[in-house]
């Protein structure tokens, strides 16, 4: 949806009804994680996807049909073993996909969300899409304010406390509640999609490996920032466009700067002037991933001068060194493929083996 949203934005902005479908719920192996959006605007414009080509000619003439003036329609998309031409999941999954129509009218409170995303502000979009409530009905809630309404008192009150909740950890799913926003009750089902402001990749050491993962990291949606104590190095000039560049000592910045459980912290510097004082106040600080550079002798020498400061045996247990996942990596490029390739199995549990050597569900759904 983060994706599409500058699109529909614009197509919102001009008065323009358009069907969106929105994934809010999978099972087994699916190919898209609920959150997923295609629509379907003027002109039969498409932009986004929710299954990867699967069933976007299915879904395609449902947003249609619902921009047309249809009522939200929640449908279900598997594998049919009788028909192998059916439209559905070659994978074996199945998905759920609300589709409604998107108009100032029916959603008040879309522009707003739309603009508070492009501004990296954090927002959570409940929508109702199933039970004794208006299928389609949204309520934006941002910290300090809510939008719109799913139809009654008491479920505004309940799932805005939920989705502030929810907006704390990033994420994403589908809640239950009775009419009045009953907790012990679960005949109205709420689809909850947060957009908090992306995580924040810090890459500390301004050398060619670093720009390769800054590259790399801005691919994969995080905030880049690459710190370094020498100013000749830790110029703009020498990195991708968009990516944050600092010269500061690197332990200086991170003390002074918030990280959160999604932070990733990659340390390039290998030179223990920088890297011992840096990982000390990294490894005693909220973050999804720290790895840091350097040869298993490297390695050895850094979690010594690490454990001397003071580090816990817990503490130093964070620590991905070397750096990245075994793939033979020579080049900047090639290495800063393997980081991201750690830092997206540390985030999905996935265990980095190759999925010929694996069985079970290729895209198995676990909650981020």
């Amino acid at each position: 949806m983060r994706d599409v949203l500058p699109v529909l934005g614009r197509w919102y902005a001009a008065g323009v009804p358009f069907g969106l479908a929105t994934v809010v719920n999978v099972s087994r192996s699916a190919p898209r994680d609920p959150g997923a959006a295609m629509a379907v605007g003027p002109d039969e414009e498409v932009v986004g996807s929710v299954s990867g080509g699967c069933v976007e000619g299915a879904v395609f003439e449902l947003a249609q049909e619902v921009a047309a003036g249809g009522k939200p329609r929640l449908e279900t998309f598997g594998y049919s073993d009788e028909d192998a031409f059916a439209v559905g999941l070659t994978c074996g999954g199945e998905i759920t996909l609300l589709v409604r129509a998107v108009t100032a009218e029916r959603d008040p409170g879309f522009g707003a969300v739309a603009d508070s995303v492009a501004a990296g502000e954090p927002v959570t979009v409940a929508t109702v899409t199933d039970g004794p409530a208006p299928r389609g009905a949204t309520l934006a809630v941002w910290p300090d304010r809510t939008l719109g309404t799913l139809g009654a008192s008491g479920l505004d009150a309940a799932v805005t406390a939920d989705a502030r909740g929810e907006l704390a950890l990033g994420a994403t799913g589908l809640r239950h509640y009775g009419p009045e926003g009953q907790r012990r009750e679960d005949s109205v089902s709420v689809f909850l999609q947060s957009f908090a402001p992306p995580p924040r990749m810090l890459v500390f050491g301004a050398i060619d490996y670093a720009a390769a993962v800054a590259r790399i990291g801005d691919f994969l949606g995080y905030r880049v920032t690459v710190c370094d104590a020498r100013p000749v190095f830790a110029t703009p000039l020498r990195f991708p466009e968009g990516v944050e560049v600092v010269a500061e000592w690197p332990h200086r910045y991170l003390r002074d700067t918030t990280t959160d459980e999604r932070t990733v912290i990659c340390v390039l510097t290998h030179d223990p002037k920088f890297d011992v004082p840096l990982l000390t106040e990294a490894l005693r600080r909220p973050a999804a991933y720290i790895g840091a550079m350097g040869s298993r002798r490297t390695h050895a020498d850094r979690a010594e001068r690490l454990a001397g400061a003071g580090l816990t045996e817990r503490e130093l247990s964070r620590l991905r060194s070397p750096v990245g996942l075994d793939l033979g990596a020579r080049t900047p490029e090639e290495v800063a493929v393997s980081v991201a390739a750690e830092i997206v199995a540390l985030r999905w549990g996935g265990s980095g083996a190759p999925l010929t050597a694996t069985e079970g569900a290729v895209h198995p759904y676990r909650s981020s």
